[in-house]
């Protein structure tokens, strides 16, 4: 997959790849620092270290489908947010 707007790769970053992976050729740098921290029920493989949401072992932002994951969540999470007003 080349780099576009639901896709980009950064081999040349200190950190590539952030995670553990079996095969760096579809990890996505897209979403370096996921959009979805901040909302309680992201839907990711993440745990609760002292209080710190700790996402180490998810990989959704960093997978083929992660953009639409996320855009999806974040969409959804402003129509709950929007109604929650009306």
């Amino acid at each position: 997959m080349k780099n576009n707007y639901r896709f980009f790769q950064n081999k040349e970053c200190e950190y590539f790849p952030c995670h553990k992976v079996k095969n760096d050729e579809n990890f996505n740098c897209l979403f370096c620092y996921c959009p979805l921290y901040f909302l309680e029920e992201c839907g990711g493989n993440h745990i609760d270290n002292m209080g710190i949401k700790d996402c180490t072992n998810c990989l959704i932002p960093h997978s083929e489908n992660g953009y639409d994951y996320i855009v999806d969540k974040i969409m959804s999470a402003n129509r709950k947010k929007t109604s929650n007003k009306e």
